[in-house]
């Protein structure tokens, strides 16, 4: 869904003076407002992981296999 058509699905409820106070959204609409920011929060989650490998495993602290599987 595109962020036109999320804001065209938007309900405002405004206040006496006519200023937005809230906002209501058809569940399909939050769904799909869920679905990108944990899409978002995933991207910047492999973005800092990625720059903590760019320095080297041992800086990043991953394990060796030998390791991770003894853990496991």
């Amino acid at each position: 869904m595109s962020s036109t058509e999320l804001m065209h699905n938007a309900q405002f409820l405004v206040d006496e003076q006519g200023r937005r106070t809230a906002v209501m959204v058809d569940i399909k609409v939050w769904d799909a407002l869920m679905d990108l920011l944990e899409d978002l929060e995933d991207m910047q989650l492999v973005k800092d992981a990625m720059s903590r490998l760019e320095q080297g495993p041992e800086a990043a602290g991953a394990l060796d296999w030998e390791t991770a599987r003894d853990e496991l």
